[in-house]
């Protein structure tokens, strides 16, 4: 049987976090231990973003015959997700991103799906997806890719400067381009490793 690390109790509603709009995924079930950590495993202070790791009975003891994959994943018998997000300090967990889409630029972290949120309150975007583009001087810029609702009009550049009022200088994408469809799985989820290429 398939437990969560983390569920919505019965008769409760999830919270929304008021500053990034984040619905909260649920609370640690029973035995479980949720924490968030920054990139050396130490625990980061509540409302903090860093990668969500859980102990307990949901967790495998390891991967088959890969001691490496086994020791990189679940050092100490804990799991590193490779989700990223934060806890309250009501315990409810949000996630926010993964781990391996984080975009380094100029050495600071931009998560792709903060962008996106960004870009679909926009009444021309569809769909959108946020990619770390290699960048001789920043190392990695910010692109996106969107798809417009049907008769929309809007230019990348106007896209671009309509993130730029909403985000920091960093997170903004210096790069918008429109495409007819997003590539998506055969269950809809945008592919993002398909737009990095």
């Amino acid at each position: 049987m398939h437990r969560p690390c983390a569920s919505v109790p019965p008769g409760v509603r999830a919270p929304v976090d008021p500053v990034s709009g984040t619905l909260a995924v649920g609370v640690p079930g029973p035995d479980t231990i949720v924490r968030i950590a920054d990139d050396e495993g130490r625990d980061v202070p509540f409302g903090e973003q860093g990668e969500i790791v859980v102990r307990g009975p949901m967790v495998v003891p390891g991967y088959w015959r890969r001691p490496e994959a086994t020791a990189a994943a679940l050092p100490d018998g804990e799991l590193r997700t490779g989700d990223i997000g934060f806890m309250d300090e009501a315990g409810w967990l949000y996630v926010v991103d993964r781990k391996k889409d984080m975009i380094n630029a100029s050495g600071f972290k931009v998560w792709p799906r903060e962008v996106e949120d960004v870009l679909y309150t926009h009444p021309a975007v569809r769909e959108a997806a946020v990619v770390g583009k290699p960048d001789a001087y920043r190392g990695e810029t910010v692109k996106a890719y969107v798809s417009l609702r049907p008769g929309a009009e809007v230019t990348p550049d106007e896209l671009s400067a309509y993130c730029a009022e909403r985000l920091a200088a960093y997170k903004y994408p210096r790069e918008v381009e429109i495409l007819p469809e997003l590539p998506k799985t055969t269950s809809g989820k945008i592919l993002r490793r398909e737009l990095r290429g």
